[in-house]
Order: C-alpha cells, then sequence, then structure tokens
C-alpha cells in the first residue's frame, strides 16, 4: 500500500504538488484558529453544583442536601465519580464523566437529576451549576483601587457586582466573574426583643411583614375617555425610610405599629469569610474572570482587555482605576515563543547540517523543506482534533523534527547509493524509474517507524 502510494505520488508530480500547497494553505487557516494556551487542559467534563443554606451545621448540610443530590446523581448516564463536600452554610457537589463527554450535554443530564431531586431538598434551597469552565479556567483577575480615598470598600464592591462584573461577562468566551473583597452592602434589621414583649409580637410576623412589603402589587386597568391606565402597586423599597415605615402590626388602640418601633435599621456589610488585598497596600475589591471550557484563551483574555480599556475604564468615577493583578495571556506569550524560536533554530541547524553532510543542495532541500511543510501541516489534525498550541503539543513536534530528518536523510541516501551503482553500471534504464524504487525499498520501513 504504502509503495503504491509513493509510485502515484512520482509519477504525478503536478498533483502532489498542488495538494502539498493547498494543504499549506490549509495548514497556516488552522494555525491563526487553533486555540493558544500554555499548559493543557487534561481535566475531566465535570459538572459543579453549589448549594447555600446559610447558618446550617455541616452534617446537616451532608444530611439533607449533600447526600439526596449524589446519591441520585450516581444513576446519572457516564458518570464515573460524584465527590460532594458539605460546609458551614454551602454543599459543593463535584460530577466526573467519563471522557469525551460533552461538558453542555452532560450539564443538561445534571439539570434533569436536580429536578427530580428537588422535591427531597428544604424549601429554601436552590442548587446552582457552577460556571461551564474546567480548573483551568482562572485566566484573568483584576482589581479596583481609588487613588483618591474618596469611596470606601462597599462602593468600590458594588461598582464591581453592578458594572464590571456584568459588562466583562458579556464579553464572548467568558463564563462567569466571581467578585472578590469590598464589602457587600446589605440592610441589616436589629430587633428589639423587649419591644416585641411589649407589643406581643412575634419575631415571625416581623420577618413576614417585610417580606411582603417588599414587592410590587400588579392590578388589572382603568378605561377613560378611551385610553387604559394600568392600576399597580408600588412597594419596592428603595431606602432605609421605606423599611422603617413597614407597618408590622397594631397595637391594642389600633395604632399601626411600625418596624422602626420594634428595630434598628442600617445600612451596613455583609458578614465576611475572606478579604482580597494587593501588594500590602490595603484592601480592594476585585473580580476573577473564568474562561468557558474549550474557548481560545488568548482570544477571550485580549478581549477582555479590550473591554476594559474601551469601555470600563472612560465611565469608571474619577481616580477609581482597573489593577490586572493576573494575566494569563503573558505567560502564554512567552512559552509559546520559546518554543517557536527554539523551533526555528533547530530548523535551521537541520538544515545547515543536512547541507554540509549531503553537500548536495537539491537533495539537501528536499530535506530541509520536508520540515516547515511538515510543522505547518501538523496545525490541521491540531485543530480538529481539538488540541491547543501549547507547551506540551510544540515540544512535541520539536521533539519529532528529529525524526522527520532522520526519515528524509534516509530515503535520500537510499536514492544516492542506487544513482551511484546505475551510473557505474552505464546508465541504463530510466533515472526516474531507479528513484522510485529506492524510495519504495526504504519508505514501507520509514513509515511504521514513525507511527
Amino acid at each position: 500500500m504504502i509503495a503504491k502510494i509513493i509510485e502515484l505520488s512520482a509519477r504525478n508530480k503536478f498533483i502532489i504538488f498542488l495538494i502539498i500547497f493547498f494543504s499549506i494553505a490549509w495548514g497556516l487557516w488552522a494555525i491563526k484558529y487553533t486555540p493558544l494556551d500554555a499548559i493543557p487542559d487534561l481535566s475531566d467534563t465535570q459538572v459543579i453544583i453549589y448549594t447555600e443554606w446559610t447558618g446550617r451545621s455541616p452534617d446537616l448540610v451532608e444530611d439533607q442536601i449533600t447526600y439526596p443530590i449524589t446519591s441520585t446523581l450516581l444513576a446519572a448516564p457516564h458518570v464515573q465519580a460524584v465527590r460532594g463536600f458539605s460546609f458551614l452554610g454551602s454543599s459543593f457537589i463535584y460530577v466526573i464523566f467519563n471522557e469525551g463527554t460533552d461538558i453542555y450535554w452532560a450539564r443538561s443530564r445534571v439539570l434533569e437529576y436536580l429536578q427530580a431531586v428537588r422535591t427531597k431538598l428544604p424549601q429554601d434551597v436552590n442548587p446552582v451549576l457552577g460556571p461551564d469552565a474546567t480548573s483551568l479556567g482562572w485566566g484573568f483577575s483584576y482589581a479596583l483601587v481609588d487613588e483618591t480615598g474618596k469611596y470606601d470598600l462597599a462602593q468600590l464592591r458594588s461598582l464591581q457586582d453592578w458594572n464590571l462584573k456584568l459588562a466583562i461577562e458579556s464579553v464572548p468566551g467568558i463564563s462567569q466573574v466571581a467578585s472578590i473583597g469590598g464589602f457587600v452592602k446589605q440592610y441589616q434589621i436589629t430587633i428589639d426583643p423587649n419591644r416585641l414583649v411589649a407589643f406581643n409580637i412575634p419575631v415571625t410576623k416581623v420577618m413576614e411583614a417585610v417580606k411582603r412589603s417588599n414587592l410590587d402589587v400588579e392590578g388589572r386597568v382603568l378605561e377613560f375617555s378611551g385610553i387604559e391606565y394600568m392600576v399597580r402597586g408600588r412597594g419596592y423599597i428603595k431606602d432605609i425610610s421605606d423599611l422603617e415605615n413597614i407597618a408590622v402590626s397594631t397595637n391594642n388602640l389600633g395604632t399601626p405599629v411600625f418596624l422602626k418601633d420594634v428595630a434598628t435599621i442600617k445600612l451596613g456589610p455583609e458578614i465576611r469569610r475572606g478579604l482580597a488585598e494587593l501588594n500590602g497596600k490595603g484592601e480592594v475589591a476585585g473580580g476573577i474572570v473564568i474562561v468557558r471550557f474549550g474557548e481560545n484563551v488568548l482570544s477571550a483574555i485580549d478581549r477582555v482587555k479590550q473591554k476594559i480599556t474601551q469601555d470600563i475604564e472612560p465611565s469608571l468615577p474619577k481616580g477609581v482605576k482597573v489593577v490586572i493583578t493576573y494575566d494569563r495571556s503573558d505567560l502564554i506569550h512567552r512559552a509559546i515563543g520559546t518554543l517557536k524560536e527554539e523551533i526555528v533554530k533547530l530548523s535551521i541547524a537541520v538544515s545547515i547540517v543536512c547541507i554540509v553532510f549531503l553537500f548536495h543542495l537539491p537533495s539537501a532541500l528536499v530535506v530541509i523543506l520536508t520540515l516547515p511543510i511538515a510543522i505547518i501541516m501538523s496545525f490541521i489534525c491540531m485543530f480538529y482534533l481539538r488540541v491547543t498550541s501549547n507547551i506540551m503539543s510544540l515540544s512535541g513536534i520539536a521533539i519529532a523534527i528529529g525524526a522527520m530528518v532522520d526519515a528524509s536523510i534516509i530515503m535520500v541516501e537510499n536514492a544516492h547509493k542506487k544513482l551511484e551503482g546505475w551510473e557505474a553500471g552505464g546508465s541504463q534504464g530510466s533515472r526516474v524509474d531507479l528513484i522510485i524504487e529506492a524510495a519504495k525499498e526504504v519508505g514501507p520501513s520509514l513509515f511504521f517507524s514513525l507511527l
């Protein structure tokens, strides 16, 4: 089979040149669109389920949330393992699927099984899926720094949550932006138990009153003179005064008892279990950018930086700036650049050695031209097999250069040996036929040795 391919190729040079030309063009296109990364993503297909149950102990979270979900997901198709972790007020479940499973198919199966197990969970619990990314999805992070001192950590965190986070998540290829640091603002209601006893009001009634008051009520429409007017009760809380004036109950005389009569309301920070600090200069707010599974990490990071430079920074308050704290694109550029440089050096060194030792320029060109053509064509396979251009894949190409050169030299040397005998015997027969026979003699062995 290999011998027939060699003979057909040698006798149809024009077609082979066309195939090589189109293969080079195809390979250059593949090089342009092959995803770039510093290291290969060898992680399994996994889906993360996060469930929050505020204030509950780890053993209660394990019994009521983690165990029912993990035991149900064990029966899901193509599931390799299910790992559950219970913490104070939260549960993390990692569903590991078999290699090659499509991540979005896996996420849809997990959602189906979550719907089935939802009736076994507490009513106020809502499991959510983690980002469609892997453990190597963390590609970029930043911090918001106020150089003027006008903005506190709560304001910086609000700026991050309501401006930067939403803007960066709209960038193609970004799965999630996780906010870190700062203070999350919340309305804090401190109930005075003595006042509750004095007014004979249970705590549950206060909680229910606050919950009922923070919503809009929609009515029907009224028609006057051919115009329809929508009836609507505006009830969403906008500031502290709205909370203070919520009617909780009535006293013996029928006078309303307001929330401010039994509690103290203020705007304060949510309880924190961590913080973010920048270079020992103080606390900051910021975000971690997670790149979506299968995306070109380098292109996604470049789009994020472009979004920050062109859209976000001009809209920030004066004195507030975005400081990049981690940028994987630097590592990618340095790693890939170093490997490309080494491949070029190796190719040049091999070319010089071939020219010097073969001492026959046409024969040396056969060996030399094999290298760039083979390297370019290898990116076609990388693109369609979804192999990123990273340290390991490019190192493999660099190692393969030696094997490709050896095969070419053996092929050329065998042809020269046959030609020397042919010339010594009076040059009888066709020169082309002799070269084809020489190639067919070593071609199959070289092919199988390179597999």
